[in-house]
Order: structure tokens, then sequence, then C-alpha cells
């Protein structure tokens, strides 16, 4: 007979969210209990979170779900940014901060994510490590219900909790804006946080705000239209048409300026789990995690973040399929088809490669779409734990989670996010120097590294300024190129979408 193991008791002196105090599991006796260890860099980890929220909801009154926060990076350990990520994700279970990865040591995990399951008497039953195990889970919760029921272990009880949404509501004009764009026909932003699309002038003036705010897969008119966490934005100038990736929909949806509808174009609105190179029809066929894209020519290019791959759509067929990478999680050069990548989330181009912000190995990689069309690391130590903050050259860069990039006269500008950096990048010789932030998360303007951010994940280019999605301080900040002056853009008389009637209304 297996023996039986005891839960390892939480900490108590660590800081907690949405609650009000520590919670442990003698004091959860009698309720099925799963802790979730995460990392928010880790789109593994945010995928499961419906899971979780799934389950929290049908079992409320028996099962409690803990999040477990052991943090990858280091801009991962400060306290404030987990209570941003929680925020960000509308997490409404209790996380403990796991200082100096103790509980994940006690529990003997080995990645990210793994649910730990806890039966009502305090013993650990089982555990799973990766995404789409929700099937199993709810037959597993439903199976030691039943049990300790008969039992008469279980406590069927409400569990109250103080959420960090009700303390600190999002009621800031944007929420989280994940990336902007800056073309011809004026200022586009992920409003990420809010579900929705902010189009601006270059001076702050309001001129569309696209979608309810509210989360949903939903076409039509601007005021009716429904995003998931949009993140990344490509212009067709000449039709009008802006392309976004609605990540957390799983889907690419088009934005006809002319006519104020919204339509999807690509993806079923569910998260594909096929990870080897595959296509078809665009609406046939599901995506994982589209986080960010780039049109050259007729032709859509994807960061895929859930799949680690790059993928490519044909706007004349409709054909949507992957470009590079095998699906693995590792970076690798040479051949598109042996390439690998690892949670892509930022893509440029200057027609003849493209540009990679691959946020998990935090590298810069080119991908050629001309012959000879090969993977390339342009700087970065191509290692999923080599990261720091360390200008300089090729492999000896050091970058931390880096999210955005933008190709303009033969550089590179990139967001080095978890580091609150602005950096130049030479795509030809791999040199990378810090020309903005001191690297203190805050928000701060100025002039170049006396300026500060805080998680920036967007960058774009128009004329001599350069625009910046400052994610985590809710704004857009604008850059003068010729002085490196640094403001933050005003929006006016946008408002958070429970807070006044959109403007287009």
């Amino acid at each position: 007979m297996i023996p039986r193991v005891r839960a390892p008791e939480l900490p108590q002196n660590s800081p907690w969210f949405n609650t009000d105090k520590p919670l442990s599991i003698k004091q959860l006796k009698g309720r099925v209990i799963i802790l979730d260890f995460w990392t928010y860099c880790c789109i593994n980890c945010l995928h499961i979170l419906p899971d979780l929220k799934y389950l929290e909801q049908k079992y409320q009154d028996s099962l409690t779900v803990i999040g477990v926060h052991s943090a990858k990076f280091d801009n991962e350990k400060e306290t404030e940014n987990i209570r941003q990520a929680i925020l960000r994700y509308d997490i409404e279970h209790p996380v403990v901060v796991d200082t100096g990865f103790r509980v994940w040591q006690e529990y003997a995990v080995r990645a990210w994510p793994t649910l730990m399951i806890i039966d009502p008497e305090s013993y650990v039953i089982g555990y799973v490590a990766g995404e789409g195990h929700l099937h199993a889970l709810d037959q597993l919760i439903e199976k030691l219900i039943q049990e300790h029921r008969e039992k008469g272990t279980i406590n069927f009880q409400e569990f109250s909790l103080n959420l960090e949404k009700q303390r600190q509501p999002l009621i800031t004009p944007l929420a989280f804006p994940g990336k902007v764009l800056a073309t011809s026909a004026g200022l586009f932003i992920a409003d990420s946080g809010h579900h929705r699309l902010v189009m601006s002038s270059f001076e702050g003036e309001i001129l569309h705000v696209i979608g309810t705010g509210k989360s949903g897969l939903t076409d039509g008119n601007f005021s009716e239209a429904q995003f998931s966490a949009p993140q990344g934005m490509a212009f067709d100038a000449d039709n009008q048409i802006l392309y976004v990736t609605d990540t957390e929909n799983y889907a690419l949806r088009r934005v006809d300026l002319q006519r104020q509808v919204v339509e999807t174009t690509a993806g079923t609105g569910e998260q594909s789990r096929n990870i080897r190179p595959h296509g078809g029809a665009g609406l046939d066929t599901a995506l994982n995690s589209p986080w960010d894209l780039v049109k050259v020519g007729n032709t859509l290019f994807i960061a895929m973040a859930g799949s680690h791959q790059i993928w490519e759509m044909d706007l004349e067929t409709g054909v949507i399929k992957t470009y590079a990478g095998m699906g693995a999680e590792a970076c690798i050069d040479g051949s598109l088809n042996e390439s690998a990548f690892a949670q892509p989330s930022g893509i440029s181009s200057n027609g003849e490669e493209l540009y990679i912000a691959d946020s998990e190995v935090s590298s810069i990689r080119g991908v050629g779409i001309v012959e000879p069309r090969l993977v390339r690391t342009v700087c970065g130590s191509g290692d999923l734990f080599g990261f720091g903050d360390v200008d300089g050259q090729g492999e000896n860069v050091r970058l931390q989670h880096c999210l955005g990039v933008e190709y303009s006269q033969n550089y590179l500008w990139v967001a080095d996010t978890y580091n609150h950096k602005i950096k130049l990048v030479s795509p030809s010789t791999g040199n990378c120097q810090t020309i903005l932030g001191d690297g203190v998360m805050g928000l701060q303007d100025g002039e170049g590294k006396n300026s500060r951010f805080f998680e920036p994940s967007g960058l774009s280019i128009m004329g001599s300024n350069l625009y910046i999605a400052d994610t985590n301080n809710h704004v857009i900040r604008c850059v003068d190129l010729n002085s490196f002056e640094v403001t933050t853009l005003k929006l006016e008389g946008l408002c958070a979408p429970d807070v006044c009637v959109p403007c287009n209304l």
C-alpha cells in the first residue's frame, strides 16, 4: 500500500493576496484544495486560469484554489508586480508569494504550472503538470467530494475572500495596455485590461472606442463588438483595415474603419492543443494565444506565444499556417522547420527578415522571409534561465522577458519589459544599449535614462516619435527621438468602461 503523504503547511509570514489573512492547510481541513504553482510570465500558467475559475465556481462550497507564486524572473519576485498580475488576469482565489521556492521544494514541484490536489483530510493525493487537465480534475474533485461526503469528512461552506480588484478597482482610462500602433490614420491602443481598442489622434483626441469593454467574442459594429485581452495590431493603410491579435479569444480580428465593423478572420474561439506545424482555412483553424502580428505585403506574420511558433496568414486566400518553429519551448536557430522559440510576444519586420521578442529566453530573434529563410539569435543568451540586465554584444547581452520590438531605420527598439527599460539593438551586429529608463519601476517623464517605466510591453514609431505601451502604468508614453525626451500622452475624455459611456456612442 502506498503511504499517504500529509500536505506540508503553507507559510504564514509570506505576503498573501485576495485574502485578509494567511490561510493554512489545517484551517481548510474538510475542503478539497488545489495548489496552483505558477509564475506570471508563463503562458501555460495563464492558460489554466479559466479552468481554475470554472472549478472554483462549480465547487465553491467545497473547493479552495490557492495560487503559489514561485517566481522565475527576478522582476516577478516583487510583491507589487505580483499584485498587478493578479489584477491583470482577474485572479479571484488566494495567492501566496513563495519566497525562495520554499513551498515549491516542500511539495517537490518540478515545472510551471503544477496543480497539487489535497483531499479534505489534508493529504496530497496527486498532481498534474502542464495544461489541458480540466476534465480529469473535474472528475477527480467530484469523486473526492462523494467519498468524503459518505465518510462525513467534508465541510460544505461558503468561503469569503477579500479580492485585490475590490481594494484596487481598475478605473483608469486604460488598463494594462499591451500594445500600441502608430499609423497614418492615428494611434491605435490595445486597451487589453478593458478588452477593447482605442483610436486617438497623436495629440490624444479620442477618435473611436472599439468594443464594449466587456470580455467576449462578438462581431459587429464598434459599439457592440467584444474582445478578450487584445494585444498586437497591424494596419493596412490602403484599405483602412486594422488586424488584431485577440489573445484570450485565440483569434485574429479584422477592424474595418470605413464600415466601422469588427469581424473574426481566423481562429475558432477555442485554444488549439496542436503544437505540430499545421494550418488550414482561417476560421476553421484553432489558434494558441496569438500575441502580436506584422503585415508584410499581403501576408500577416503572427507571434503565436502559446505554441512557441511564428505563423503566417495569406490575406488573399484566408489560409493560416505555421511558418517557423517546431512547437518546442526553446531557442534553436537554423531552418524554419527545425527552429524553436519560447513564447514569442513581439514581432516587427524590415521586409526581408522578421524580428521577434522571444520573451521566455529573453532574446531577440531574426527569421528570414526571403532566401535563405533561416532563424538566428540577434542578441541574448538563448537560455530559458539566461536573463539579466547587461548591455553589450550578441550572446553576452542579457534582457529580462522582453515583450516588444519595433524596426526603424536599420535598428530595433526593444521593450525590455521586466527591466523597465527601452533598448536599442543593431540587427546586423547584435549590439544592445539602454536608451530609456533607469531600471527602477515607476512613472517618471524626463530625458533618456532619467525616465521610468513599469513593465513596458509594446512599441511603435511614427516619424520622429516612439510610442510605448507602458503596461503596468496604464498609460501611453511618447518619446521624441531627437532629444529622447519622454512624456505621457493625455487621452482627452477617455474613461474606464464602467465609469462613463464609451466615447463613440
